[in-house]
């Protein structure tokens, strides 16, 4: 999917797995991308700024030097997160604080900031990575799952505040996608978890990004507020 002018897009936690290759996708489509990670990651043609996205203060400072570099800012995607499993009973507050922060709070707050300087410009295009889990739910995962959901909630609600802004607003739900997150899954468990899948395998985080890169595209452009499952089936 090639596009005639260069749009800007800024990648949280672009340096490993699915964001990588949402990084990788769009470069390769010949955007301008900017990375946002705690680990400073290599991929030809982005820019990465090494930061926490739980530091709002130095998010804003990045967004102002990306918007100043570029006159703007087209499509954001919210991707990093983390994933800390916990049986009910057993859940610290810091877990729970945690997982909040960096899978919701981040991504309203860059929605936020973001949505602001799409405003000048009358166009933009956020996309938040939100998981199967927040949609069905899994035992030990109740609080990942809760943060996802969470997140599925924000992006329906900011579809419809922002639209008259002309800023789309989606999710992607992934999955069990291919990617180091699932690498301590047992091996018996991980067969049992993939009989539930329709399509009979696990994803890869190429599939992942096509998706997010095709909601980013004018050819999606009637669709915001929706939940895109890439899941092989998973929720039939």
């Amino acid at each position: 999917m090639k596009v005639q002018e260069k749009r800007v897009v800024i990648v949280t936690g672009g340096n490993r797995g699915i964001g990588k290759a949402i990084v990788h996708e769009f470069a390769a489509n010949g955007d301008i991308v900017y990375v946002i990670s705690r680990h400073k990651g290599e991929e030809a043609g982005a820019v990465f700024f090494e930061a926490d996205i739980r530091d709002i203060a130095k998010m804003k400072e990045i967004l102002q030097t990306i918007y100043k570099e570029n006159k703007k800012i087209d499509i954001l995607v919210n991707n990093a997160g983390i994933m800390e499993d916990a049986l009910i009973g057993m859940i610290s507050s810091e877990n729970i604080l945690e997982q909040f922060q960096i899978n919701t709070f981040s991504v309203i707050e860059l929605t936020q900031l973001a949505s602001r300087f799409m405003k000048r410009n009358k166009k933009g295009s956020i996309i938040n990575i939100a998981s199967i889990i927040g949609v069905m739910g899994n035992a030990g995962q109740s609080v990942y799952s809760a943060t996802k959901g969470a997140v599925i909630s924000f992006t329906k609600s900011a579809a419809k505040e922002l639209s008259g802004d002309g800023i789309r607003v989606n999710a992607v739900a992934p999955g069990i996608i291919q990617t180091d997150l699932i690498d301590h899954v047992p091996e018996e468990k991980m067969k049992k978890r993939i009989e539930n899948i329709s399509m009979g395998r696990t994803g890869l985080p190429e599939e992942v990004a096509k998706t997010v890169v095709f909601l980013a595209s004018d050819d999606a452009s009637y669709i915001s507020g929706q939940i895109i499952g890439v899941d092989g089936g998973a929720v039939i």
